[in-house]
């Protein structure tokens, strides 16, 4: 028998509780899997097309081959395993605060956690990937950044992140990435003009893509948006 709810994993972190359960879902007549944060839903196994469309949409930016890919927030491993079934991709490093995030993935708790971590090219880091990108580059540039941590450049689960999204923000983040980089970012929220404006400042062919996907909770079709941009370079260095 199929359990209506089973709480998996609970954690408490300085954003507040993290929680991490299964349940059976009537609308789709299956498991699922959903990720709170205090009272936020951060994500849920039923809704993982835009997720996975910011590494398909990222990649489909990116020129060359043994891509070096840097993902901002793990979560539910939708978004790295996508970018892993690029045979482009030679290295993929996660990024997540969070340990009990990473150690759910190494515990094998989630739906592509096995295809996560048992694959070489993949490393998983604690740390905090803001930080990480307003410091000077370490080592060799990335070719690919993807980033799914806050709702929308708008709404961010932690108000230390609101720089990031800033042109000084986005301009830090771009000296991360290798000549012909490429940049991109979920949000929940619809296109958002402000913050195109300060993408197209730091950032050449930028995009606003909107992913639909059906939603079986509403009967209806929900939207994500992901942001495409591709770093600017003068003698190989980002302005």
């Amino acid at each position: 028998m199929i359990a209506r709810f089973e709480e998996l994993d609970w954690q408490p972190t300085s954003m507040g509780d993290l929680t991490l359960r299964r349940r059976f879902e009537p609308a789709v007549a299956a498991e699922i899997f959903e990720v709170k944060l205090g009272d936020e839903y951060l994500m849920s196994s039923l809704f993982t097309v835009a997720e996975e469309a910011l590494a398909t949409l990222g990649l489909a930016a990116a020129s060359g081959d043994d891509l070096a890919v840097l993902v901002g927030g793990l979560g539910l491993g939708y978004t790295a395993v996508a970018a892993l079934r690029d045979p482009r991709v030679g290295a993929l490093t996660v990024i997540d605060a969070l340990p009990a995030m990473i150690g759910w993935h190494e515990r094998e708790l989630l739906p592509v956690s096995a295809e996560l971590v048992r694959d070489p090219r993949t490393t998983l880091t604690r740390d905090d990937f803001f930080a990480v990108v307003r410091a000077a580059p370490r080592g060799e540039p990335c070719d690919v950044i993807l980033l799914d941590v806050d709702h929308s450049p708008r709404h961010q689960l932690d108000p230390s992140h609101a720089d990031l999204y800033t042109v000084a923000g986005l301009t830090s983040l771009a000296r991360h990435l290798a000549e012909g980089g490429v940049f991109a970012l979920w949000s929940d929220d619809p296109p958002d003009a402000a913050f195109m404006a300060d993408l197209e400042q730091v950032f050449d062919a930028c995009a606003a893509h909107v992913v639909d996907f059906d939603n079986p909770l509403t009967g209806g079709v929900s939207s994500n948006t992901v942001y495409v941009g591709l770093a600017r370079y003068i003698a190989g260095v980002a302005e």
